[in-house]
């Protein structure tokens, strides 16, 4: 499975704002609706190789400081675990 990894600017909330998604119970952040701004934007082949990856980006300073942040995100779906069979084995 194919990820991608992202490094995005954290957007700065009022405390109105947290208040009144706290109070509505709504999202305070919507990442479908309106995302955050990239900065940075890797690919990985599997799992491993984007959390090594996700680490590495982490190690950012201004990530460390709270003002941007990691993302991983698959792109593909998942493979099964195991085979699926037809169920035409007579049993």
């Amino acid at each position: 499975m194919r990820f991608l990894i992202v490094r995005t600017d954290v957007r700065a909330a009022a405390d109105t704002d947290i208040a009144a998604a706290w109070a509505g119970g709504g999202r305070l952040r919507d990442e479908t609706a309106r995302p955050e701004s990239r900065r940075q934007v890797v690919h990985a082949e599997d799992r491993d190789a984007a959390l090594l990856l996700a680490r590495a980006l982490a190690s950012v300073g201004a990530v460390r400081a709270g003002r941007q942040r990691v993302k991983v995100l698959p792109l593909d779906e998942p493979q099964p675990a195991w085979p699926t069979w037809p169920d035409d084995r007579g049993g």
